[in-house]
């Protein structure tokens, strides 16, 4: 069958093309047509490519007939640009914050101009940071799959302001400066704040890491398949792992009591909540036998 790919830019000069493509409508995947394209044009690899009829876009694993297409139908091309993996841009974006929080903690003098000794809390806190980011590096590698392969590599740097720049410099300079040092009145905490804040952390930290695995046992390797998640955390809400992530930070929020934590966790926790009701009316639109009663991130609430 012939296909017609053209442009969603106007100023495209490698387009219109029209493939001829083996196999009726019915035999040629959406994988068949990408891989035809990217063999005319090599830099515009399946992951670059967005081909969508009349603004629906083109899924793999689907043929052309799903779509209604038939022969010498043409289908609209939009060049993604460059992309990099998402398990890459993960690692870039803990990675930030796992370089700035020990440079912050262990070089004072060339962040502050002299040398003191670290409280209690601003030791705590230091560890929560750096085990956190460890375990999402940890996760990265070796829990998570990832439904989307790849995105565009021009919003790497902007995802990664949000933990370079918040939970990196912003949290380390405040939190670890001499006016939160050994004997500042400001450092002061009781014994019972200071463990309370690390039992909510341990607790939070270890519920999170369980809930990731339950999403990584969904989806079965090398698939896009989806699944109502259930168990520990999803009788609550749609996205627990997000919710225990709320408690980690809220733990390290309480325990510093600074305004730098004290932004980063509104910050997060309200972009975490976004992606949440995001996810949860996904589940609903998708299933139709989704647990009713669950919220989206907060248990009972929303």
């Amino acid at each position: 069958m012939k296909l017609v790919i053209t442009p969603r830019s106007p100023k495209s000069r490698k387009f219109p093309i029209t493939l001829d493509l083996a196999g009726s409508p019915a035999d040629v995947r959406v994988e068949d047509v990408q891989t035809a394209i990217a063999a005319k044009f090599p830099h515009l690899y399946s992951d670059r490519q967005r081909l969508t009829v009349e603004k629906t876009a083109l899924e793999t694993g689907k043929t052309l007939s799903d779509y209604g297409l038939k022969d010498g139908d043409s289908v609209t091309f939009k060049d993604l640009g460059p992309q990099i993996s998402w398990r890459t841009v993960f690692l870039i974006e803990y990675g930030g914050p796992l370089l700035i929080h020990p440079l912050v903690y262990y070089l004072p003098k060339l962040f502050y101009g002299e040398s003191f000794e670290h409280s209690w809390m601003q030791t705590v806190t230091y560890w929560m940071v750096m085990l956190h980011f460890l375990k999402r590096e940890y996760e990265t590698v070796f829990v998570h799959r990832f439904s989307h392969g790849t995105m565009p590599f021009r919003n790497v740097f902007k995802n990664s302001a949000h933990y370079h720049l918040l939970s990196g410099l912003n949290l380390a300079y405040w939190v670890y400066g001499p006016w939160n040092a050994e004997g500042a009145k400001l450092a002061e905490r009781s014994d019972a704040l200071v463990y309370g804040c690390i039992a909510l952390y341990i607790f939070a930290e270890l519920s999170n890491y369980n809930t990731h695995v339950t999403l990584r046992n969904l989806r079965p390797p090398g698939t896009k398949i989806r699944k109502i998640p259930r168990g520990y955390g999803f009788q609550w809400v749609s996205c627990p792992n997000y919710f225990f992530e709320t408690l980690s930070w809220l733990a390290v929020s309480v325990l510093t009591m600074s305004w730098s934590a004290h932004l980063f966790f509104a910050v997060a926790v309200g972009q975490m909540y976004i992606w949440a009701v995001k996810k949860h009316k996904g589940y609903r639109k998708e299933f139709s036998d989704y647990p009713r009663g669950r919220k989206a991130m907060f248990p009972l609430i929303a």
